[in-house]
C-alpha cells in the first residue's frame, strides 16, 4: 500500500535563504487560501468526510487545520518579533482535530479565517527585516526556532495539506 501521508515529500529546511527565495517563500504563504479554496472547490459533504489516507483526518478536518496551525505560527513570528527568545506553547494539533468545530463546522469558515489570517500574516512577512527572520522562540519539543526555518516550514505546510485534498480527489476521481 503507498504512503499518503507526505504528497510533497517530508519537509527539509535550508540553511541559508537569499532574500530572494524568502520572498518565494512569503508568495507560497500568500497563495495558501487559494490553493485551499480550489482543491476543496465543488466536493459534497460526504467526500468531504473522507480521509485523505487510512486512519487520517478526514479533508474537513484538513481545511480546519490549516489555519488552527497557522495561527500558531503567526503568534509565534509575533513573539520572536518582539521578545528575546520566547518560549511557545506547543498544542495538541490531533485533540484539536477532533472537537467539534473541526469534525462538523462548515469548511467555509475556515477557508474565511485563513485567507484573513494569510492577508494580516502577509503583511507582517512582507515588512520584516533580513535580520528580523534570523530570531528565534524556543519550543519545549524542538528547541531553539529561527523564523527563517518557520517561514520555510509554513510555506511547506500548506502545500503539503493541500496535496493531501488534492491527490485524494486524482485518486477518487473527484
Amino acid at each position: 500500500m503507498e504512503d499518503y501521508s507526505y504528497p510533497i515529500g517530508r519537509f527539509k529546511p535550508e540553511q541559508e535563504l537569499t532574500e530572494a527565495r524568502r520572498i518565494a517563500l512569503i508568495d507560497d504563504i500568500t497563495k495558501a487560501p487559494a490553493a485551499l479554496r480550489e482543491a476543496v472547490h465543488g466536493l459534497t459533504k460526504q467526500q468531504l468526510e473522507t480521509p485523505y489516507r487510512p486512519s487520517g483526518w478526514t479533508l474537513r478536518q484538513v481545511v480546519h487545520h490549516l489555519p488552527d496551525s497557522h495561527m500558531n505560527a503567526y503568534v509565534r513570528f509575533r513573539l520572536a518579533l518582539t521578545e528575546d527568545q520566547p518560549m511557545v506553547k506547543p498544542y495538541e494539533q490531533a485533540e484539536w482535530a477532533r472537537l467539534p468545530d473541526a469534525t462538523s463546522a462548515d469548511v467555509e469558515i475556515s477557508l474565511k479565517l485563513l485567507e484573513n489570517l494569510h492577508h494580516r500574516w502577509v503583511f507582517l512577512l512582507r515588512s520584516m527585516k533580513p535580520e528580523d527572520f534570523q530570531r528565534t522562540f524556543r519550543h519545549p519539543e524542538s528547541g531553539v526556532q529561527k523564523l527563517e526555518t518557520t517561514l520555510q516550514m509554513y510555506a511547506w505546510h500548506g502545500k503539503h495539506h493541500v496535496a493531501h485534498i488534492t491527490s485524494l480527489r486524482k485518486r477518487n476521481g473527484w
